[in-house]
């Protein structure tokens, strides 16, 4: 464990835990482009499926609590904006469907 810290510059399990769980939310978030590029590949054209909503929202939030953690204003401020609009588009997706149905 001690290599991962030194490796990470971080000096406590704590910092250790925040570190990790700010690497997976970045994970969750980049994993939305990866869910987008495969659904447009099979559908030969750009498409944005629902997943990359739901991606978007939970990679979004775990950075969003990993910027306040670090009590970073600027990381804070992108963060919060660009989850309530993933969170808009999955109610505007349902709304719609509300409206189909």
């Amino acid at each position: 464990m001690d290599w991962l810290m030194d490796m990470l510059h971080v000096e406590s399990i704590v910092e250790l835990w925040w570190v990790l769980f700010g690497l997976l939310a970045q994970l969750m978030f980049t994993g939305r482009f990866l869910v987008q590029w495969i659904a447009s590949e099979r559908k030969g054209e750009s498409v944005v499926p629902i997943s990359f909503w739901y991606f978007s929202v939970a990679g979004g939030a775990m950075l969003l609590t990993y910027a306040l953690y670090r009590r970073d204003p600027v990381f804070v401020l992108g963060q919060s904006l660009g989850v309530f609009i993933y969170g808009r588009n999955l109610w505007l997706i349902y709304a719609k469907r509300r409206r189909e149905a």
